[in-house]
């Protein structure tokens, strides 16, 4: 099934229940239609929610590369991942877009994580790092002009998915491939020590686990 079937249809279910809260009920439903479209990439893409404090508060959500995730569990695990594909902001459907993106916490994130998503479940907006290093709007998709419009389309979730087409699906595609950059020394370091660790992984099995977990111990934010 088209996975914006289920997205609407969700939304539309757990809105109509009157027993939900306007943001944080809602995380599940957009978190499985990220992860429906990140697992169609190459390599493929995992939205976590709710993302630990790495210094800048508390995301709603990150986007990662699942390259970046152990793969063996004997292994002395990072104390944190860096979101490869950004950070994440959700509000509520009646939020405006542009004032999400403007606010203090948008725009701690996206000093920490280089990139940002910012969504009210019907409008997205990605917030990204120009070539001056500066803050720039990469590129934004709307689902509806209004809250109360947008309730009134998910009502019919098949008919508005019909609507959208591949349009909506392609430019989330676009958002799971956009690599967050990397600028702060700190953040450089890890990612350095991330790669070398893939590059340790393929000899673990011929090599004694002590040795390998002492050289990420150098790594910067393996320090605890």
């Amino acid at each position: 099934m088209n996975p914006l079937v289920n997205y609407f249809r969700n939304l539309q279910e757990i809105h109509s229940s009157q027993a939900a809260v306007k943001e944080t009920s809602y995380y599940g439903t957009l978190e499985t239609l990220l992860n429906e479209i990140g697992k169609t990439l190459k390599p493929r893409v995992r939205c976590i929610i709710n993302l630990r404090n790495q210094g800048a508060g508390l995301p709603d959500g990150g986007l990662f590369n699942v390259n970046q995730f152990p793969k063996n569990q004997e292994l002395e695990a990072f104390t944190a991942i860096f979101p490869e594909r950004g950070a994440i902001e959700i509000k509520g459907t009646k939020e405006d877009i542009k004032k999400i993106a403007a606010s203090e916490q948008v725009q701690k994130y996206w000093q920490k994580y280089g990139q940002v998503l910012v969504t009210n479940y019907r409008d997205f907006l990605l917030i990204g790092r120009n070539s001056q290093g500066q803050p720039v709007e990469l590129e934004a998709y709307s689902l509806a002009p209004s809250e109360a419009e947008f309730w009134l389309k998910t009502s019919n979730p098949s008919k508005f998915a019909a609507e959208q087409g591949d349009s909506l699906l392609e430019y989330l595609k676009r958002v799971l491939l956009q690599a967050a950059p990397i600028t702060s020394p700190a953040d450089v370091a890890w990612f350095l020590c991330a790669r070398r660790k893939s590059t340790l992984r393929t000899s673990f099995r011929s090599s004694r686990s002590g040795q390998y977990s002492s050289s990420f111990r150098k790594c910067p934010r393996y320090q605890i």
